[in-house]
């Protein structure tokens, strides 16, 4: 394993950089479960993300953006866990980039961020470092893999209407790594309801890289997923 003192590509020396895990969910499909803190393998599953960036070298703070009703539990587990990056437990708003949107402001200015959510357990070092390359590109970078399935798009009658071709489409997932600045200026100009942060930052018409993420990197969503997580 490389030692911190050999840069990190996309980083370049004295640059600092924050990451907003964003996990103030309802957990709706979970069937009355907080996915968040429900255990897998003996650990809470927002755990094993925490894991991963508190341990990630270029880190240098960790804010954790949770459900109102959690955070006294969030709270237990940061000091439980001796997380030392973990700056700040504060509550999510009404929609995922009101959420995100928390936890940036709550971070000490930085250099770069990095957005995660905490329902993908999966995280690696070497997908962090993929991203902090690709976003050193372009400013911004979001991790995610080529679509495997044909993808169909379908009318509010449940008609198809569009077949595209696969070759060109990618899910996205998390981490996504930004310049904290352009981020926070898309936060801050942006109005309309998107489901990651890199939309928004494509709105203002700024590139966005997309890096390898991994099939394995799941977002759990219901409890099937807890099983294929463990």
């Amino acid at each position: 394993m490389a030692a911190f003192h050999e840069q990190p590509p996309g980083l370049e020396k004295g640059d600092t950089m924050g990451v907003v895990v964003v996990a103030a969910g309802s957990s709706s499909r979970m069937g009355g479960v907080d996915k968040i803190f429900a255990p897998v393998l003996g650990a809470p599953l927002i755990a094993y993300a925490l894991d991963v960036l508190e341990a990630f070298p270029p880190v240098t703070e960790i804010v954790l953006v949770l459900d109102q009703g959690s955070l006294e539990q969030g709270s237990s587990l940061v000091r439980e866990r001796a997380y030392r990056k973990v700056s700040r437990v504060c509550a999510g708003g009404p929609r995922r980039q009101d959420s995100v949107r928390c936890g940036l402001e709550s971070l000490n200015p930085c250099d770069w961020v990095i957005i995660h959510d905490g329902a993908r357990p999966c995280l690696d070092r070497p997908m962090l470092r993929r991203g902090l390359k690709a976003a050193r590109k372009s400013g911004a970078s979001a991790a995610g893999v080529p679509v495997k399935d044909t993808i169909k798009v379908v009318s509010p009658r449940r008609l198809v209407t569009d077949t595209p071709s696969r070759a060109r489409l990618w899910a996205a997932q998390t981490p996504q790594v930004f310049r904290y600045d352009l981020l926070l200026e898309a936060h801050q100009n942006c109005a309309q309801t998107v489901t990651d942060d890199a939309a928004l930052v494509e709105s203002m018409g700024h590139p966005v890289r997309m890096f390898r993420g991994s099939y394995e990197n799941l977002k759990v969503t219901t409890p099937e997923d807890l099983a294929v997580a463990e």
